[in-house]
């Protein structure tokens, strides 16, 4: 189902529906409680993929909290490999949404709605900011205990009033102490949007997540790269990611990408062009302006996403696009670079201390927010993104790549 036609359907139908359920909580007398020894906790996760690593903290916080709990993680179908892969928990407790129509979608909703009634969940967090059909789904699968995000008094985005443990979003704290202040709403004995008795928190610099891989097959894979393009044999390798993924306005100019491509070639690196298949007429169009050997297509390249790793361990600096691979990245030893400006690296920048956010700070930036469900007012003439000069960005990987490697610039 096309992204649009999802909020569409969301934000009318789902206010609907959202209104008709806080009636019925009201008329039925819903009460709130706090958790106590919660047996079984469903987390609703719907967003991109690099969110399930932000959420890492939030986890590991629900794990000290409630040693034996079981959790239960609810995502769209196409996100779920990256759970999987994290063991985020067992399989048997990872449950999915099938979006790809509207057909599957309410298919699957009715399924988990039943499924999650007869598994008997103490409680439900809704990660997601301001959509109906998490609310929703938190209430269908008959937790007592829902604890989600309130808009308080902002206009146009209701969602009910049968979040019994809500908290009050918070745009100018990282999202990752937001999914922490929802583990506190848990035991929260009054609904939001005051939490007062919550802990002080600071940003977390762990992930607190990891992925484990032997030397030997770390080394056969940097074998592989090197049998796959020889020209990365002799030369540190540096990835780049120019997509934009779902949203093209989150990505920097294209000869942007290819100017610091050229310095770097020049200087003695390979530059590997990562991203889907949907990616390779982007990377072709980059390697024709590079026009250099040592750049090279790495789009579909990986198979899935541990692979994905496995590549950034066998490579020096990741320059990218918000999105994804910058949080991946930071399961692994390697240097980022992520550039924002639709979003602001302030609220979603990967955490650790191995990346650094490159934003121009214009007036109209950010743009995308919770309050207007990601739609930018630019029509894609994103000059947050265009006024990051590439010289700068060049001089600062090269100071990096040159420092770790000792090398000197050509």
């Amino acid at each position: 189902m096309k992204l649009q036609t999802q909020r569409f359907i969301d934000r009318w139908v789902g206010q609907l529906l959202c209104a008709g359920v806080s009636a019925w909580v009201r008329l039925t007398g819903g009460w709130v409680k706090p958790v106590q020894n919660p047996k079984n906790i469903l987390v609703i996760l719907l967003s991109e993929m690099g969110s399930i690593v932000l959420a890492g903290p939030m986890f590991s916080e629900l794990r000290r909290k409630y040693p034996g709990v079981n959790i239960h993680i609810l995502q769209l179908k196409k996100n779920q490999e990256v759970s999987k892969l994290l063991q985020l928990t067992q399989a048997e407790h990872m449950h999915s949404l099938d979006d790809s129509s509207g057909g599957s979608l309410i298919r699957d909703i009715l399924s988990i709605s039943l499924k999650m009634r007869r598994q008997g969940l103490d409680a439900v967090i809704d990660c997601e900011l301001f959509s109906r059909v998490s609310a929703l789904l938190s209430f269908t699968t008959g937790a007592p205990v829902r604890v989600g995000y309130t808009p308080h008094t902002q206009e146009g985005l209701y969602r009910g009033s049968f979040i019994n443990h809500a908290i009050p979003y918070n745009p100018y704290q990282h999202i990752s102490k937001q999914f922490l202040s929802l583990v506190d709403a848990l035991e929260s004995a009054g609904s939001a949007p005051r939490n007062k008795a919550a802990a002080i928190r600071d940003l977390p610099t762990d992930t607190e997540l990891s992925v484990h891989f032997s030397q030997g097959e770390l080394q056969a894979y940097n074998s592989k790269v090197h049998a796959d393009h020889p020209v990365t044999a002799n030369r540190a390798l540096v990835l780049m990611y120019a997509g934009g993924g779902i949203l093209p306005e989150r990505a920097w100019p294209a000869e942007h990408y290819a100017r610091v491509a050229q310095g770097l070639c020049a200087a003695g690196f390979a530059v590997g062009l990562i991203g889907l298949k949907d990616d390779a007429q982007l990377a072709s169009n980059l390697r024709a302006s590079v026009a250099s050997d040592a750049c090279i297509d790495l789009t579909g390249y990986t198979k899935s996403i541990r692979e994905l790793l496995m590549l950034f361990h066998a490579s020096n600096l990741l320059i990218t696009n918000d999105g994804g691979p910058g949080h991946f990245a930071t399961l692994t030893p390697i240097q980022t670079m992520v550039f924002f400006g639709p979003e602001t690296g302030r609220l979603y920048g990967p955490l650790g201390t191995r990346n650094t956010v490159l934003e121009s700070g214009i007036a109209c930036s950010p743009c995308l927010s919770a309050y207007n469900h990601r739609l930018t007012f630019c029509d894609g003439d994103n000059q947050c993104l265009k006024r990051i000069a590439p010289d700068p960005v060049l001089e600062q990987a090269l100071a990096f790549l040159q420092s770790r490697n000792g090398e000197t610039a050509a």
